[in-house]
Formats: structure tokens, C-alpha cells, sequence
């Protein structure tokens, strides 16, 4: 993979080679390393490293362009590219200028893969009441003790972006998503308590090394706090403005489904068929309009950044399982074969309406308004 001054590409060769990982990771449910190695030695997860810090300085709408291209080939580690970008781009914006010169260049180098752990069983999408807690120390340092679930990224990543309790949640009904008295702070993967847990076997994005992690007494310094202590719903809103959507997976995936299905019609010639090659339109229209959607969240050109983010997401998942679903149909027997690429790719779909932020939080936190 290469990135050009101001211009972010995918070599063809590369994508071919996660193509590869891809499907042996449908197969193994575990994160390919020779995928990982492409990853980390391609430049891309420097995309949104400022230039300052030896990045790219890649804004809402490359990195959205760059996420959706390596979906084509690679779903799962395209989640765990569009995490990684994630967690730089909050230190970029929240981080201590000692902050950013430790964690920021190593990133851009491809020597820091970081990943987000907000998630935990039984709070909810909404993360209102967390149960991992962060206690604060006669040094000034904190003990974090919790469990994480659906970490993307766990056992693979060298930093994580923890969520956690700082002091008594505070019901504040203008906030849909966390609560005040919850704070950020980034975790060394090697530090003492983490202890990460890849037993989920789940059904799509099988190679994004989602699982669970553990936090047990795990003593953090003053300085590994990101951000405002008690203020992690500022953060979190911040997030949605940005631009970056995980909408852009769910249209890399979409177009990989009707790349698949039309050398699948073309080889069998079915696509003389008429009705065939119109239904083809009508696919390749909704991922189109799902494309377009996240180019302008990416840009950032709307009165409402957020709610146009967050449309993005609905949208292009939504049209990613649909089009999936109606190729499945088109392929006929062929595409009933378990180990047949559309099902991975229909699985993948599906997995993306519940990362965060979830279909059904986006969708509260659209009609929030309303209410």
C-alpha cells in the first residue's frame, strides 16, 4: 500500500494479498498476521496523523475513501483500520502535547496499532452506566479494573482507548450516548492487568480480532488520561463531527458483493438476460447512492456533520446487507455453498449494524431531537 503527499492509494497487489487473508480468516476466525504485517508496513495508519508527527494529515473524507477501498478486499481489517484512525485522530484533538509526541509518530510508523474498548455486557448501547471503573491514586495515577466486550482489535493492538468510570454517572438527558463522570485514558497493551480474550467465535468480521478484554488492577499514570476527566460524552460527540463513518465498510463490502456477482452472472452468460442486467442497475445504483452518502459526511459539508455521519452509517449498512441479500438471490444455488465468498461477505454486512455506534443507538440518537 502506498500514501502519496495528499493523495491516499491501495495497491492492487496488496489488496489481492488481503483478499487471500480474507478468506482464510472466514475459514480460522483468527486475525491473519501476514495481513496485519501488510497493515502496519503500508503507511495508511498514519492516514490521520498529523503531518507535525510524521503522518499524513488525511482528513473525514480520505480516510473514508482509504477504510471503504481495503472493505473490497478485507473487511475485517478494515475495521481494524478505521479503529486504529479513530483513537489518532481523539489524540490528535485531545491529546497533551506530550501526548501526541509519544504516541503519535510510532502510529504513523506502523509500530502502534490502537483500538477502542468502550463496550461492555449488559450496559447497552448507550454506555450509560459502566461497569469498568477507574479509581484515582495517592500518586496521582489511576487503577483501572473492568471487563471489556466486543473490543475490536483485542489481543492485536499495542494501545487501547479505554472508557471508564471516574465518579457517580450523572443522568443528563442531553446526552444519548455515555454519561458525565465517565473519562478516556489510553492503555500500553503490556501493562500490568491487561489481559485480553479472543474465545468469541463470531459469525462476520471474523479476522478483526473482536473479543474481550480484561482490565484487573491495571495502574495506570497521571498522564494516561485522554481529555477532560469526567467529560467522555464531550469526546464522544465530537467523534460523530467528524466525518469518519463506519458507513465507508459497509460500501467497500457492497461493491465487493457486486463485483462477485457480476463475474458469477458474466461467466455463466446470464447476464444476456434482460431482467438480469436491469436488476444488476438497480444494485449497483444503491451502493452508488450509499457511496455518495459518505462522501458527504466525509465532507463535511452538511448544515449537521453529525446527523449526516450518522445517516451515513444507517444507510450504507443497511444498503450493504440488502445488497447482499439480493445477490445471494441472484446467484442462486451457487451462492448456498458454505464456504461460497458471498456468505462471508453477507455476514460482514451484517456485523457492521452492530458496531459502534449501533444501528439502533444512531437511530435514538437521530430522533433525539424529536423527542
Amino acid at each position: 500500500m502506498s500514501v502519496a503527499t495528499g493523495v491516499t492509494d491501495v495497491d492492487s497487489a496488496d489488496l489481492e494479498l488481503l483478499r487471500e487473508s480474507a478468506a482464510r480468516t472466514a475459514v480460522s476466525g483468527e486475525p491473519d498476521q501476514a495481513a496485519l504485517l501488510v497493515l502496519r508496513s503500508s503507511g495508511l495508519l498514519g492516514l490521520p496523523v498529523p503531518a507535525a508527527h510524521g503522518g499524513h494529515g488525511g482528513g473525514a473524507r480520505e480516510i473514508n475513501r482509504v477504510v471503504s477501498r481495503v472493505a473490497t478486499a478485507n473487511p475485517s481489517l478494515s475495521i481494524v483500520l478505521f479503529q486504529h484512525c479513530a483513537v489518532a485522530a481523539r489524540i490528535a484533538e485531545w491529546g497533551t502535547v506530550e501526548q501526541q509526541e509519544r504516541f503519535l509518530p510510532p502510529m504513523a510508523r506502523g509500530e502502534v496499532l490502537a483500538a477502542s474498548a468502550w463496550s461492555e455486557t449488559g450496559v447497552g448501547a448507550a454506555k450509560k452506566r459502566l461497569g469498568t471503573t477507574a479509581t484515582r491514586q495517592a500518586d496521582g495515577g489511576w487503577l483501572l479494573d473492568g471487563a471489556k466486550a466486543f473490543t475490536t482489535g483485542a489481543g492485536i493492538a499495542d494501545l487501547y482507548l479505554v472508557l471508564a468510570q471516574t465518579s457517580a454517572p450523572v443522568d443528563d438527558p442531553r446526552s444519548t450516548y455515555g454519561s458525565v463522570g465517565q473519562s478516556f485514558f489510553l492503555v500500553d497493551a503490556r501493562a500490568a492487568g491487561v489481559h485480553p480474550d479472543l474465545s468469541l467465535d463470531l459469525v462476520g468480521m471474523r479476522g478483526s480480532a473482536t473479543g474481550f478484554l480484561s482490565l484487573r488492577e491495571c495502574a495506570v499514570g497521571a498522564d494516561a488520561s485522554l481529555g477532560p476527566i469526567g467529560e467522555a460524552p464531550r469526546i464522544i460527540a465530537g467523534v460523530r463531527a467528524t466525518g469518519a463513518t463506519l458507513g465507508a465498510v459497509s460500501v467497500g463490502i457492497a461493491e465487493a458483493v457486486l463485483e462477485l456477482t457480476l463475474r458469477h452472472l458474466d461467466s455463466r452468460g446470464l447476464l444476456a438476460a434482460h431482467a438480469t442486467r436491469h436488476r444488476m442497475v438497480e444494485l449497483g445504483s444503491r451502493v452508488e447512492a450509499a457511496r455518495a452518502i459518505v462522501e458527504r459526511a466525509g465532507a463535511l459539508t452538511s448544515a449537521d456533520p453529525s446527523m449526516t455521519t450518522l445517516h451515513s452509517k444507517l444507510f450504507a449498512s443497511a444498503v450493504g446487507e440488502e445488497v447482499a441479500l439480493d445477490a445471494a438471490r441472484l446467484l442462486s444455488s451457487a451462492g448456498y455453498v458454505a464456504g461460497h465468498q458471498l456468505n462471508s461477505l453477507l455476514a460482514d454486512a451484517r456485523a457492521v449494524a452492530l458496531m459502534g455506534p449501533t444501528d439502533e443507538l444512531c437511530r435514538e440518537l437521530v430522533a433525539a431531537p424529536w423527542a
